[in-house]
């Protein structure tokens, strides 16, 4: 645990001098995709119900956070009172969710969510008229940054002469903040209603006839994992100071869906792993690809975009088909499945 501190400590520092403040920014979109991993693994990994709109939450948070902290209505919040709101009213969005959908399993589910998550993005990009809440597909500009004693962290601080830049400040915060994510995540899953989840997840009737209440969990499920994802989207719009309706599309919630299902639905250490890589390896073929071109007429058949995608989808068919329960599954499915 100390190495891991250690490391953490000084990850943005080593990175920041060898491979720029670009790389550090992708840290910290890793922090807020662990984040919203592990809020969507309670959901998908714990309780078993396949959430295809996540992203909502995400983009209520973000939206909160604009509306309460911005010029755009004169309001300018503090995070400490934002950040909570944010996680109550997400949390609020996803009982609205699960409460018409508690009879629904599998591809049901994943079609109702998936319809929940597109109104939310599209009633985001039309609250714009008649009163304009939230200025339509030109979004929410010059968003209070995060204040921590007095200072904003989008500007760098210089410490013993050493010049701290405002990405490095907010990977620090955001690292804090999963860690205490992570840290819910655990005791959640150890707890009475962790193991009441699995429950459910593994056989919702036989949890039924034990005397679990079935009803108020798969709510429960629902309001944690949005509350989850509620803070990282404050955190994102104090990040981004701007936010937008296209930052929260399907591709979006696919992504974060594919961290927990790569890294080990359940498996909290195998969620981080999955956030990392998916964070991290897409940005590296990002820049390390280059156009792929004709070999006699030099014609470009795959631009830098086209390849990325095509390297990204052929890793994760290979990671299903040769570990079906992820790359860091739960102990008792590695049993299970004698991998």
């Amino acid at each position: 645990m100390g190495l891991i501190a250690v490391a953490l400590a000084i990850a943005p520092l080593v990175i920041g001098a060898s491979l720029g403040n670009a790389w550090v920014r992708v840290l910290d979109f890793a922090a807020l995709y662990i984040m919203l991993a592990l809020g969507l693994n309670i959901v998908v990994g714990f309780a078993g119900l396949l959430d295809l709109g996540y992203i909502a939450f995400y983009a209520v948070g973000a939206y909160l956070y604009a509306l309460l902290a911005s010029p755009h209505f004169g309001l300018h919040w503090p995070i400490w009172a934002v950040l909570p709101l944010g996680a109550l009213v997400a949390g609020m969005f996803g009982i609205l969710l699960g409460a018409p959908t508690l009879r629904l399993r599998g591809d049901y589910l994943a079609i109702v969510t998936l319809g929940f998550g597109e109104i939310i993005r599209i009633f985001l990009n039309n609250l714009n008229a008649p009163i304009n809440i939230t200025n339509g597909p030109k979004g929410i500009a010059r968003i209070d940054p995060i204040m921590l004693f007095g200072h904003q962290l989008s500007k760098p601080v210089d410490i013993g002469g050493f010049s701290i830049s405002g990405v490095m400040l907010y990977y620090y915060v955001f690292v804090i903040m999963a860690l205490a994510v992570v840290f819910v995540g655990i005791r959640l899953q150890d707890s009475r209603i962790g193991r009441a989840w699995v429950a459910i997840r593994e056989d919702e009737v036989a949890a039924k006839a034990c005397g679990i209440n079935t009803r108020n969990v798969k709510l429960l499920a629902f309001a944690m994992g949005a509350s989850f994802g509620g803070i990282a989207g404050g955190l994102f719009a104090s990040f981004q100071e701007f936010v937008s309706p296209e930052s929260f599309g399907l591709m979006e919630s696919i992504m974060v869906l594919c961290m927990v299902v790569l890294g080990g639905m359940g498996h909290i250490p195998g969620v981080i792993l999955g956030g990392l890589m998916l964070t991290i390896l897409p940005e590296a073929f990002r820049q390390g690809a280059g156009p792929v071109q004709h070999a006699m007429f030099g014609k470009v058949l795959l631009d830098p975009e086209a390849l990325r995608m095509l390297l990204f989808g052929l890793a994760l068919i290979a990671v299903m088909l040769y570990r079906p329960a992820g790359l860091w599954p739960e102990p008792r499915h590695r049993r299970e499945l004698g991998r």
